[in-house]
C-alpha cells in the first residue's frame, strides 16, 4: 500500500513542528538554568523566530517545491501541539536536571582549583594587614606631634 504524497508531506511537516517544539524547548532549558537579562531574551526570542523561518523555508522548498498548503501549516500545529503536550515538560525538566549537576560540578572542580591560590591571599593578608595596621599607627603619632607643633606656635 502506497501513501499519498500529501499524507508523506503531512507526516513530514508534523515532524518539523516537533522539531520547532524541541528548539523552543532548548530556549526555555538555558533560560531556566542560566540568569539571563531581558536584553539576552530578546535576541534568544528573534534568533528563535529568524530560525524557525528559515527552517520551514527550507523544508517548504525541498520537500513541496515552495508550494504552500494549508494542511501544511495544520500539520506543524499539530506536530508543535502534540509536542508540547506530550514531551516538552519531561523534556525540559530532565535537561534542567542535568544541566544543574553539570554546573554543580564544574563549580567544584573550580572550588578545588582557586584554593590554594585562597590559600596563598590569606597568608599574604596577615602581613599586609601587619604593615597597614603599624603605618596608621605611625601616621597617627605623626599628625598628633605635628597638631601639638601648631599649637605651640
Amino acid at each position: 500500500m502506497l501513501i499519498s504524497n500529501e499524507i508523506k508531506l503531512f507526516l513530514i511537516f508534523c515532524l518539523s513542528g516537533l522539531l520547532i517544539g524541541i528548539f523552543y524547548d532548548i530556549f526555555r532549558i538555558i533560560r531556566r538554568s542560566f540568569k539571563i537579562s531581558d536584553l539576552h531574551t530578546y535576541i534568544e526570542d528573534i534568533i528563535f523566530g529568524i530560525f524557525t523561518g528559515l527552517f520551514l523555508i527550507f523544508i517548504i522548498f525541498i520537500y513541496n517545491d515552495g508550494s504552500i498548503r494549508l494542511y501544511m501549516f495544520i500539520g506543524i500545529f499539530l506536530g508543535l501541539i502534540l509536542y508540547l503536550v506530550t514531551i516538552s515538560k519531561y523534556f525540559v525538566k530532565f535537561n534542567v536536571f542535568i544541566i544543574k549537576i553539570v554546573k554543580n560540578f564544574i563549580s567544584k572542580i573550580f572550588k578545588i582549583m582557586l584554593y590554594p591560590f585562597k590559600i596563598i591571599r590569606k597568608l599574604l593578608n596577615k602581613p599586609s594587614m601587619f604593615f597597614t595596621i603599624n603605618i596608621k599607627k605611625i601616621n597617627k603619632i605623626f599628625l598628633l606631634k605635628k597638631v601639638e607643633k601648631s599649637k605651640k606656635n
